[in-house]
């Protein structure tokens, strides 16, 4: 019997294998050919934090290509062809995801665009569409929000997005890298807006509040962190997202009051006051 291993705390009855997920997604039924890792067949059941894999007779093959081999002669002669067999399975089912994401499998998936059969898209009734980038100012009030792409030439619209951030009323702060090196933030605010649904289902945005998430820009002078002036480098901007009620200062405060991470652990910054 050709068990197919699907994780550490696999449980086997008899043909079938039983584990438990640390996720409830997705959802998926798949029956699966294997191929000359995993031979046998194989039908996938998971959903709702569970996986049942239930072992099957050889109800469909694996894929195969004849690869012409660019071989030695010695080689050639000492396994009496010039050639090899390209094997992967065949899948058929679907597999449903936390994010509206469906994927149905048709036949080999080779991860090979010209010869994997699959067909795979995003819910429209599942979905969040953006609508709306907009900047503001010092005291939090409306500065811009971006036009539709319809209404401004495809060549200038990157070049009015960078304009407006520059224009864009900025806050700047100074404080001390972990090292004690000072440095200058500079900070301005962004709010995205997102509405329910995609396409013919737009018109559920009418029954679920939008999204809508308010952060702060920050760039610094130069690089933060243990890995700067490393082949890697150190931070040069972030993001976080603003709370309620929250401006430049405030915002930047509790940036620098939390623990930040590297490649080499946590290090903290320390909150100077407003640059000059």
């Amino acid at each position: 019997m050709n068990r197919r291993r699907w994780s550490d705390n696999d449980r086997h009855f008899g043909p079938f294998t039983y584990s438990r997920d640390r996720r409830d997604w997705p959802l998926s039924v798949v029956l699966d050919s294997g191929h000359d890792e995993y031979p046998g067949c194989h039908l996938r059941l998971r959903g709702f934090g569970h996986t049942l894999i239930v072992e099957l007779p050889p109800i469909i093959r694996p894929w195969r290509q004849r690869i012409v081999a660019n071989w030695d002669a010695a080689t050639v002669e000492r396994l009496g062809r010039n050639w090899y067999w390209n094997e992967h399975a065949r899948e058929y089912g679907f597999s449903y995801g936390f994010d509206g994401f469906l994927q149905v499998f048709l036949g080999p998936q080779t991860h090979n665009s010209t010869t994997t059969k699959m067909w795979c898209k995003h819910l429209p009734w599942t979905q969040w569409r953006f609508v709306r980038r907009s900047l503001y100012d010092l005291q939090g009030g409306h500065f811009w929000t971006e036009p539709s792409r319809k209404q401004v030439p495809r060549d200038e619209w990157w070049d009015l997005q960078e304009r407006m951030r520059k224009e864009v009323p900025k806050a700047a702060f100074l404080f001390d890298d972990y090292d004690g090196k000072r440095i200058t933030a500079t900070t301005h605010i962004e709010e995205m807006e997102w509405k329910f649904g995609e396409g013919w289902f737009k018109w559920l945005s009418l029954f679920r509040k939008p999204k809508v998430r308010r952060s702060l820009d920050i760039k610094f002078s130069e690089e933060v962190g243990p890995e700067k002036g490393s082949w890697k480098g150190g931070t040069t901007g972030h993001g976080i997202e603003m709370l309620p009620g929250e401006l430049h200062e405030a915002a930047f405060r509790r940036y620098c009051a939390g623990e930040h991470r590297s490649k080499y652990g946590a290090f903290r910054i320390t909150f100077v006051g407003a640059a000059p």
